[in-house]
């Protein structure tokens, strides 16, 4: 058990991609999006690629072993698994993914309510367990979200990525003061101490360095199942 937050309260996750095949024949993950959070992944093995789609257009990055690739907020993005991919996520504003930050491309239909919405993105089966059959059907429904977006903006209909956002911050509206609280007991909370200490410095008052310690995260022996793939989830907020 970690005693103090992940440096700049950040989330940490290792990921094995899904191999799962989609409908159109790429095996990978569920494309979503962040509404406030950047995502960074360290790519540590395997093969794969990270298929992207901003009001730029649609791309593709190759993601090979010692790659970094990071991307902002309102990048919709699928992780394409090649051969074993493995990476480890890491993703601003620890806590916030997990509280509603990350929204799959679902048709409009499972976006139109928020009951529509959760229980579409639900992983628990009859028995009330997570499993992977709910996983894989909850990917092969955002992925038929967004090869419908990809159709539209093909042809030329720029809308649909707005009309898609606009879906988005609608399910984000009742979330939004729960996420306030966790950036400022995070990120606002550990920029706020760097610049105490920077001040007390200025006075030569280093006495915050008699506090120093080292802390781990033991690897986690479960995993879960995330949106891209399957996680071992280093979570320094919540451990």
């Amino acid at each position: 058990m970690t005693g103090q937050r992940f440096p700049g309260a950040v989330g940490l996750t290792a990921m094995a991609a899904y191999d799962w095949e989609a409908a159109d024949g790429e095996p990978g993950g569920s494309p979503h999006v962040h509404l406030v959070c950047s995502e960074a992944y360290v790519v540590t093995g395997g093969a794969g690629r990270l298929e992207t789609l901003t009001s730029g257009g649609l791309a593709q990055t190759v993601l090979a072993p010692g790659d970094v690739v990071w991307f902002q907020p309102g990048t919709i993005h699928r992780v394409l698994n090649d051969g074993d991919l493995r990476v480890v996520v890491v993703m601003q504003n620890s806590g916030l993914p997990e509280a509603g930050d990350a929204v799959l491309t679902f048709p409009p239909g499972q976006l139109a309510s928020r009951d529509s919405y959760d229980a579409a993105r639900s992983l628990l089966d009859a028995s009330g367990h997570p499993s992977a059959d709910r996983a894989r059907a909850r990917r092969d429904l955002a992925v038929e979200g967004f090869t419908e977006l990809k159709r539209r903006l093909d042809a030329g209909d720029g809308t649909a990525l707005d009309e898609f956002y606009a879906a988005a911050v609608a399910l984000a509206q009742p979330q939004l003061d729960r996420w306030r609280d966790l950036v400022a007991g995070g990120p606002l909370a550990a920029a706020t101490e760097t610049l105490a200490q920077l001040a007390a410095l200025s006075n030569g008052d280093a006495s915050h360095l008699a506090a120093a310690r080292v802390d781990r995260i033991a690897r986690p022996d479960d995993t879960t199942y995330g949106m891209c793939g399957r996680l071992h989830a280093y979570d320094a907020l919540r451990r």
